[in-house]
């Protein structure tokens, strides 16, 4: 009988995957085992190799899932022929608001790039290539147009993503800073990075050392 939506087995599989983004976010990835695994969601671990062969394959599957939520998140939220600027604005609150959602998962997504095969870290990397060339293109559009301020747009792009997703190493829901505050803030910062001019304001732009004629030293 084919599986129908719901089923016991995809209920488990599901199952398998959430504990196993738990665990490998608390343990690691190579001192988190198939049994542990199995004990945690309440399954024979012999039963886990029927949707995880190995456990390589259980991490792939999870850092590919990933990746396909962010990228899809993304299209969903992504401005229809709107300016750079509004058009960053929603890049920083999407990026901001999936990882702080999926904290454990991102994670274990940032921390074992290392424990992918080679031929599996190419295909993630393609798809984190793919989804930074979204970024690089608003800031090449908005450098463009004179709406910001950017030098390197590669180098800002990276700046950017990494400032982003460390959100997730000291936000807890609950404690000082909502998460509409620190996406706020978040986006503050990034419109002074870029330089930018959202209605009539112009945010200072982060000049790289030595540029500056009165650049500070230390």
């Amino acid at each position: 009988m084919a599986r129908t939506t719901g089923s016991d087995g995809e209920k488990t599989e599901a199952a398998v995957r959430e504990a196993a983004v738990s665990l490998i976010a608390r343990f690691g990835y190579e001192a988190t085992s198939m049994r542990q695994l199995a004990a945690e969601v309440g399954v024979q671990a012999a039963a886990l190799y029927r949707y995880f062969p190995t456990k390589g394959d259980l991490l792939f599957t999870l850092m590919r899932e990933h990746m396909e939520g962010l990228i899809e998140a993304w299209d969903a939220a992504r401005p229809d022929a709107a300016d750079p600027a509004t058009r960053l604005a929603a890049y920083v609150e999407n990026h901001i608001a999936f990882h702080i959602e999926r904290r454990h998962s991102t994670h274990v997504s940032n921390m074992e790039l290392r424990s992918l095969s080679h031929d599996r870290l190419t295909q993630i990397l393609r798809m984190r290539t793919a989804y930074e060339k979204e970024l690089r293109a608003i800031l090449r559009d908005g450098a463009e147009a004179g709406a910001f301020s950017v030098d390197d747009t590669g180098l800002t792009a990276m700046a950017l993503i990494q400032m982003m997703t460390g959100v997730i190493v000291w936000f807890r829901p609950g404690e000082r800073l909502s998460m509409a505050e620190v996406t706020a803030t978040y986006l503050s910062m990034t419109m002074r990075l870029v330089g930018a001019n959202i209605d009539g304001k112009t945010y200072s732009a982060a000049r790289p050392f030595g540029r500056a004629k009165d650049a500070v030293a230390f």
